[in-house]
């Protein structure tokens, strides 16, 4: 066989693998395999961002990671966490990892007090990838910036969109900017208020160096002071992880995630009973104004708030709404619909949450989220404090929740928990029988519809109401992968 025929097979092989791919990835053809024929398999790589906690000196840390049992066929692998580097990209030469797991199905915590803690940046691969989950919870017991402030470490992408920021001379905001890769990502900061845009002076191109985080205060990018904003943060390069930190003089504070993906209709779950105030913010990121039906999912079934039927949003603008102590002493959870067909235009939502009165207050926030999917989970959760809230908007559901062994030992306790259409379900999650110490919670579909969740804490102290609210959207534990086979017929086209 002479050198011309095996470069031919050699070209032959090469188009016959670039056709499967293309039949993998879709190549941006109508050809793509349809989501129905795709099989969803467990993830082998996962990426987590966590922002520096509070520099405060009465501030304490504890993170807690953890993956499922169950979805990975093979055995093995790693998950870690290391410190990120500074502003100007410079790592510590001896940074040592934080909440290493060495199996799936048993969550591992660490503390620190440090005032100078870095933002965390972190990989998971084989058996302890899909899934994996990590919460970062500070208590600030003291000083002005008292609170409990929670997050669940973010998934790096390149868009986030934070309804809920404020500028305001109260507030100090600062989104933490993390860069997991080895190549610098350049990123770009919007604001939007009541009347659309709002003009910044050094939000464009900010420079985010290889492995490292940067911290940016919002009040410094605009002269407009405004309680009521909607930042956009969009990599142009790269790709990071972002979250707000947003602490108020006189109201504590808390991590504000991002919303979900613009939709036109959202869902923010898990209003406490007793908030004493909720504010609603609603961005419409799309060319056309939103007209939204208000809906309160309560335990009994939905009602319409008094006052607050509906909301209109202009393109483009913010609109901020108070609902005042919308809960009346039930939990609940908020829906936003379209009114008609004529309103139905895409928007990102947040609520800003306020638990006690006068100088025993303390905000959480609550973005609108995804539902649970194949399965969400929560990895910090304490025997005295935790709640988790479900609601079904568009059907009956039923969903299975297994409280895992705590970082001290103890047996999986599993619960399947029925929801009614339109309705919250506010429960306890029971922990792990003999065990002590914190503990994950996961909750599975089982059959019905869509359920969305979150999962509030609740650290009480001295009188003041402290708590923090995460959503618990699915966890990425599974990927769709399209089915492929080779496709000669490329060779003819």
């Amino acid at each position: 066989m002479n050198r011309s025929t095996l470069s031919l097979i050699g070209v032959t092989a090469a188009l016959a693998a670039v056709a499967g791919v293309a039949t993998v990835t879709g190549a941006g053809t109508p050809e793509a395999a349809p989501a129905a024929n795709a099989a969803r398999l467990p993830v082998e790589r996962s990426t987590l961002a966590c922002p520096a906690p509070s520099d405060s000196d009465f501030a304490s840390t504890t993170y807690t990671a953890f993956t499922p049992k169950g979805d990975s066929a093979g055995s093995g692998g790693t998950a870690q966490l290391l410190p990120a580097a500074d502003q100007e990209g410079k790592a510590d030469a001896k940074r040592k990892p934080v909440v290493p797991l060495k199996e799936a199905g048993k969550p591992v915590s660490a503390d620190t007090a440090a005032t100078n803690a870095p933002a965390l940046i972190g990989t998971a691969d084989g058996a302890l990838a899909p899934g994996w989950t990590v919460q970062q919870t500070t208590v600030v017991d003291a000083g002005p910036a008292r609170a409990v402030l929670g997050a669940s470490c973010s998934v790096p992408d390149s868009a986030f969109w934070f309804p809920g920021v404020s500028t305001a001379a109260e507030r100090q905001d600062y989104v933490h900017l993390t860069n997991p890769d080895d190549t610098a990502a350049v990123v770009d900061l919007e604001l939007y208020g009541d009347k659309g845009e709002v003009k910044t002076a050094t939000s464009d191109g900010i420079t985010v160096p290889p492995g490292a985080s940067v911290p940016v205060l919002l009040s410094t990018v605009t002269t407009e002071k405004s309680d009521g904003l909607t930042l956009h943060v969009s990599a142009r390069s790269g790709r990071v992880g972002a979250t707000v930190e947003a602490e108020d003089a006189k109201a504590g504070g808390d991590w504000l995630p991002a919303a979900t993906d613009p939709a036109t209709a959202v869902v923010m779950p898990g209003i406490p009973g007793d908030a004493t105030d909720v504010r609603l913010v609603v961005f419409a990121t799309g060319d056309d104004d939103a007209d939204l039906k208000v809906r309160l999912a309560s335990a009994s079934g939905e009602i319409t708030p008094a006052g607050h039927e509906t909301v209109h949003v202009k393109s483009g603008m913010t609109t901020a709404v108070d609902l005042g102590d919308v809960t009346k002493g039930e939990a609940g959870s908020l829906i936003l619909s379209p009114t008609g067909t004529s309103g139905a235009a895409p928007v990102v939502a947040a609520l800003r949450i306020t638990r006690g009165k006068g100088a025993n207050q303390e905000t959480a926030f609550l973005p609108a989220t995804a539902p649970i999917g194949d399965r969400a989970t929560a990895a910090d959760n304490r025997a005295k404090g935790s709640t988790l809230a479900l609601t079904a908007p568009d059907g009956d559901a039923t969903v299975r929740v297994t409280s895992s062994a705590s970082t001290k030992g103890g047996e999986p306790i599993t619960k399947n928990v029925p929801v009614k259409r339109g309705t919250t379900v506010v429960l306890a999650p029971a922990a792990p029988s003999e065990g002590k110490g914190t503990y994950a919670v996961t909750v599975e579909p089982v059959s019905g519809g869509p359920v969305y969740a979150s999962r509030m804490l609740a650290l009480p102290l001295e009188g003041v109401p402290m708590f923090t609210i995460q959503t618990l959207p699915d966890d990425r534990g599974l990927v769709a992968v399209p089915k492929s086979e080779e496709d000669l017929s490329i060779l003819n086209r």
